[in-house]
């Protein structure tokens, strides 16, 4: 699967659930690999934070703080708290032991360590099992523009709130970056290939920028299947809604069909609509596309689950249902 932070989390557990429950009847489970944005990665009180990657981490470990969809459940505060009292900017929260995960991330890569060693060193301490692979080495930069500039990721996101428009995206360090080894064995070797239900533009989108992604995905013999982030016409995270609208689309299950057909030709196979979409499924079939139409809305681990088993039940020769 290929993943930003929040949707790409609760899919991504979704098929881990799916995967142990076919492991209980008897049947085999899957290997997971997850290739996750590391495009809102940033440097901050001297860390190196990769937010998607961590967000990944600790929903699959079951230590993400639900409420707020990043960081750990019941994390303390201390550290931020002295550092308000040294007049630092805090807007970009790290808990406690959120700062134990970076601070080892810190130290690794600047004793030359890959990202991608680092993070299945940490995620295997924590107990995943999926592999998660750093979508390149190479450190990639998103940034937006809006009326105010333009803006790295985390100002426009956590700092701004995602409250200004965004007119156009860039990529900046991608034309430098390549896919990992271990990223590219994992899609030659992938059955099936998710696009999970993250923004396209700055999660999905910052993935596929990276030189060669894109051209390793269509020549792999798995279909790729997009799973909408909208549902309804509106995100139920973030800004990808408003972002189809700013950036010359159109925020609805359509619309991120249009938007992969026309940025990526060939990429995309099939995509999974939400129920609320379902009008939508004879037209998106016309144009050729495989299309699942179920519940898309992961409210709880049951929904994640269903949701997983629907996709690997309908995109997966010989899932067992």
């Amino acid at each position: 699967m290929l993943a930003g932070g929040y949707g790409g989390a609760k899919l991504s557990h979704g098929l881990a659930l799916a995967s142990a429950a076919a492991r209980e009847r008897g049947a085999a489970g899957l290997e997971l690999s997850i290739i996750v944005n590391t495009g809102d990665d940033l440097e901050i009180h001297g860390l190196s934070v990769s937010p998607d990657l961590d967000t990944v981490m600790y929903t699959l470990a079951g230590l993400a703080n639900e409420a707020t969809g990043w960081g750990v459940r019941d994390e303390t505060w201390s550290g931020s708290q002295m550092l308000a009292r040294y007049g630092a900017a805090t807007w970009f929260g790290l808990g406690d032991r959120d700062v134990a995960t970076n601070l080892l991330r810190s130290q690794a890569l600047r004793a030359g360590e890959r990202l991608t060693e680092v993070t299945g060193r940490l995620g295997g301490a924590l107990g995943v099992t999926a592999r998660l692979l750093p979508m390149a080495d190479e450190p990639v930069r998103t940034e937006v523009l809006t009326s105010e500039g333009w803006l790295e990721f985390q100002e426009y996101f956590v700092h701004r709130h995602h409250a200004v428009d965004v007119v156009a995206v860039r990529h900046v360090g991608a034309e430098s970056a390549r896919p990992t080894a271990e990223v590219l064995a994992a899609i030659a070797a992938a059955e099936l290939i998710v696009l999970a239900p993250s923004n396209p533009f700055v999660s999905i989108g910052t993935i596929l920028a990276v030189p060669g992604m894109a051209g390793a995905l269509r020549a792999a013999a798995a279909p790729v299947v997009a799973v909408s982030p909208i549902v309804g016409g509106a995100a139920l995270r973030g800004p990808a809604d408003r972002m189809f609208v700013t950036l010359g689309g159109e925020a609805s299950a359509s619309g991120v069909v249009a938007h992969y057909r026309m940025r990526f030709p060939g990429l995309v196979n099939g995509f999974v609509i939400d129920d609320l979409d379902a009008q939508a499924t004879p037209a998106l079939e016309a144009t050729g596309a495989t299309v699942l139409v179920t519940q898309t809305v992961m409210r709880d681990d049951a929904g994640r689950r269903a949701l997983g088993e629907a996709i690997l039940g309908r995109f997966l020769p010989g899932w067992p249902t």
